[in-house]
């Protein structure tokens, strides 16, 4: 089969979150099951910075955005170690910028037309480059529109007859909304805004045009499929998801294992497997406290957060039971950028307890690595997590995660209870309610464990004995793809079914 991927990002090109990581990763994954596979993503000014080496096409662009004909190049370049071709849409006007959406906290006003040109450029290039796709797997509000101009401005397109699409549901809380006057910029008729279409509560929506008009639907894991089609998590759109509940399928994303191994991780201070993780942990953890100022402590645990400081992340209940915890013969290190009011935290709980704390506030690659491979115990008591990355690399890395029972959290960690150490299932500590006292009550129980070095072992050892890597994520989606293929195509579908079936 042959799949173009849509992304407004994707590594290492350009990153803000989890979405680049799955945008970088499961193109190349696909590709090794054998597929056809091309990404597509937003040429913005930090890929010239930082992004491996770009080559022209040759292919130029002009897009329709409202009235005005916008024009614009596509570049090439490759997943790293793969044939897996990228191609980055460019146009200065739109993307020469210091940020993807918004600068310092505040979106950009013209994000509405900016990713609709980015949209119809993609439709526009894929044709003109002959890739004659089977399924656009489409990613979150950006790409949210591909699948109506599928079905109306490109359904006669050269190459684009018949393809079907994919949309995946990142994070259900960024919808993509804009002015109700923007949809001439979109090309599409006003008779699409309606409640049926485009219109969410007098406003258009690229996120609910997905929802409604993509083949199939998909998002980053069973119980995130589940929760987004309840008030409490639906975000307004969870009727939609419940009419499409046969056509939504929830698959937990990956981890690129050639980058996120303690194996091939050449910033951590030494390699470790399963079988040498004692010996190799404890070096990356002298080193982690070294370079952290904190006593090198083999025997006090050491705790760590990375990511955005914000009330999603359950910042609110860490502040709570920050206190409390660092009172106790422990050690803490953040790495992370958000909220200013909980880098005052951060600031003040380092001033208290010097010997116990430290954060670096902002972004680090090669930190995260370091930091994964050096502590113990990795906090993630998020309010809602679509998937969540950092407790599967932890696992990888022999980091008990402790989570919040949410969306991929729930999924992918085992909560240690005496028949899950006993079998040998548990990987972390799970606890059930968002609330203060719960995760006091799970860190107390981290500590009980910590105390145990043969319970403790048992649980990294099982975590990094857990395959979590994109291959089978991939075949997931690869079954969902040849669903939309038989449902478009249905002849070319049981072509595919005899081939894989005779080899």
């Amino acid at each position: 089969m042959n799949i173009v991927f849509v992304a407004s990002e994707g590594v290492p090109f350009a990153k803000t979150g989890g979405l680049a990581d799955v945008a970088g990763a499961l193109p190349r994954a696909v590709a090794d099951l054998g597929h056809e596979a091309a990404l597509f993503i937003p040429c913005y000014r930090k890929v010239w910075d930082q992004g491996p080496e770009l080559v022209g096409t040759g292919v130029p662009l002009r897009v329709p955005v409202g009235a005005a004909t916008i024009s614009g190049h596509v570049f090439e370049s490759r997943i790293p170690g793969s044939d897996v071709p990228v191609y980055l849409v460019d146009q200065p006007r739109y993307f020469d910028r210091d940020g993807f959406y918004g600068h310092l906290g505040h979106d950009f006003e013209d994000n509405c037309e900016r990713f609709v040109f980015f949209q119809r450029a993609v439709l526009e290039a894929v044709s003109a480059l002959g890739l004659r796709p089977d399924v656009f797997h489409c990613n979150d509000w950006q790409t949210g529109l591909i699948p109506l101009y599928l079905q109306t401005l490109y359904k006669d397109a050269p190459g684009l007859a018949g393809a079907g699409s994919l949309f995946t549901i990142h994070n259900l809380a960024y919808q993509g909304l804009f002015w109700h006057w923007d949809v001439p910029l979109t090309g599409l008729s006003w008779d699409y805004f309606n409640h049926t279409s485009l219109e969410f509560h007098g406003k258009l929506s690229f996120m609910k045009a997905g929802l409604i008009h993509a083949d199939f639907l998909s998002t980053v894991s069973p119980t995130y499929a589940e929760e987004i089609q309840t008030q409490r998590q639906g975000a307004g759109l969870d009727g939609i998801l419940r009419e499409r509940r046969a056509d939504l399928r929830g698959i937990v994303n990956g981890i690129d294992v050639g980058s996120w191994s303690p194996m091939r991780e050449p910033m951590i201070a030494k390699p470790y497997d399963v079988e040498t993780v004692a010996t190799g942990k404890a070096a990356c953890k002298a080193w982690l406290q070294e370079h952290a100022g904190l006593p090198v402590r083999p025997d006090v645990p050491l705790f760590a957060q990375i990511g955005r400081l914000d009330p999603q992340k359950g910042w609110d209940l860490l502040a709570d039971v920050a206190d409390g915890l660092l009172g106790l013969d422990v050690q803490l290190v953040v790495l992370g950028t958000g909220h200013p009011k909980y880098h005052d935290l951060l600031e003040g709980l380092a001033k208290r307890y010097p010997d116990k704390v430290w954060a670096h506030l902002g972004f680090s690659d090669a930190l995260a690595h370091q930091i994964e491979a050096g502590a113990d115990v990795f906090l993630m008591p998020s309010l809602f997590e679509p998937c969540g990355l950092n407790q599967l690399y932890s696992l990888a890395h022999g980091t008990v995660p402790v989570v919040h029972a949410t969306g991929g959290l729930v999924d992918t960690v085992v909560d240690l209870t005496p028949a899950t150490l006993a079998d040998g299932a548990a990987t972390g500590f799970v606890f059930r309610e968002p609330t203060p006292a719960a995760l006091w009550e799970a860190l107390a129980r981290v500590l009980d464990a910590w105390r145990d070095r043969n319970a403790w072992s048992k649980l990294v050892h099982a975590g990094m004995s857990t395959d979590w890597s994109w291959d089978r994520s991939a075949r997931k989606y690869v079954e969902v793809y040849r669903e939309i293929a038989r449902r478009k195509r249905p002849h070319l579908a049981q072509e595919g079914a005899k081939a894989a079936a005779s080899a």
